[in-house]
């Protein structure tokens, strides 16, 4: 029998019809240790957005029979460290990238279309005309970090008639064709771009990755969009970037985070805020239901876990 454990009963009535040789248990980790009865039987465990940390991690560890604990999230660098020993961590791969990259293009779009300007206006009574708003269309974007999110937005982009080229760890041409550039060539070609977008995770090598020599090579009005990690762009060069009117950004993530009342973000020049919410689904939805049953097939024949990214407390 192949135990699993879902955080609502919501998450549970999705996962419908899962065979006669697996139990669905409710517990969400994140509010309690596991029930007595089901804590030495939990084969896969899932936990909510937004939960981790020791205590949480540490309410998993006590699963004698853990195998694999399933994250809600594409980034997993927060979790690796905390995982018990010997316990496969599997990220949520896929179940996001048209969700990110739909807020991407609204974001691209809001900011080359003063939305926000308008808005402000409609708010205050005010007919203003601004007809020198920019179009993305016959835009060059670059996306720092060209992954299964990266190829989504990209897709939207192309659809937009805008030109897309990508970074990663290394230079490759994908199968479409997209050319996609070292990470070591980053600000040798970040001056094409009018358009950049980071979507890469938070590690010791992209840490600051978009400092003040990047923010320095974008163009002139160019516009940064950060749907990835808020310790990936320097905020501080960032805020001097925009006070001193020369580059535009449109923000899903920040650093820190929650950004604090009174930070100079909130108020900086031609910069977009939303609160850190492109990539938050719910567990009920079918994508990551659908990634949940991959993981009891892959358990009931005896196969590795899908998405698997770590093996307690090592990266694989």
């Amino acid at each position: 029998m192949i135990t699993v454990s879902v955080p609502t009963q919501q998450v549970a009535d999705a996962m419908g019809e899962v065979g006669r040789d697996v139990r669905l248990v409710v517990w969400d980790p994140s509010q309690a240790d596991a029930p007595e009865a089901e804590r030495d039987v939990i084969d896969i465990a899932t936990i909510p957005h937004y939960t981790g940390g020791r205590v949480v991690y540490g309410r998993l560890s006590e699963c004698a029979n853990l195998k694999v604990i399933q994250i809600p999230s594409a980034g997993f660098e927060h979790a690796v460290p905390l995982v018990p020993e010997g316990v496969t961590l599997a990220n949520a791969h896929g179940v996001h990238d048209s969700r990110v990259a739909e807020m991407t293009l609204a974001l691209i779009l809001a900011s080359r279309r003063l939305l926000p300007r308008f808005i402000a206006s409609q708010r205050e009574g005010r007919w203003e005309q601004v007809f020198d708003n920019r179009g993305a269309y016959d835009s060059r974007a670059l996306i720092v970090g060209y992954g299964s999110i990266g190829r989504a937005i990209a897709t939207r982009l192309r659809a937009g008639e805008v030109y897309v080229e990508g970074v990663a760890r290394s230079a490759r041409t994908e199968p479409d064709g997209t050319v996609v550039h070292s990470v070591a060539d980053l600000l040798d070609v970040l001056p094409d771009f009018d358009i950049v977008v980071v979507v890469t995770p938070h590690d010791e090598t992209t840490d600051k990755l978009i400092g003040a020599r990047a923010l320095a090579a974008m163009q002139d009005d160019a516009l940064l969009v950060n749907v990835g990690r808020g310790k990936v762009v320097d905020t501080d060069a960032l805020v001097a970037e925009l006070q001193s009117g020369r580059l535009h950004a449109a923000l899903d993530v920040t650093d820190p985070e929650p950004l604090p009342e009174g930070h100079p973000l909130w108020t900086a020049p031609h910069c977009l805020i939303v609160p850190h919410v492109a990539g938050v689904e719910s567990l009920s939805n079918r994508r990551f239901t659908d990634v949940l049953k991959a993981q009891i097939e892959a358990l009931r024949e005896g196969r590795e876990p899908v998405f698997a990214v770590a093996k307690g407390p090592h990266l694989l």
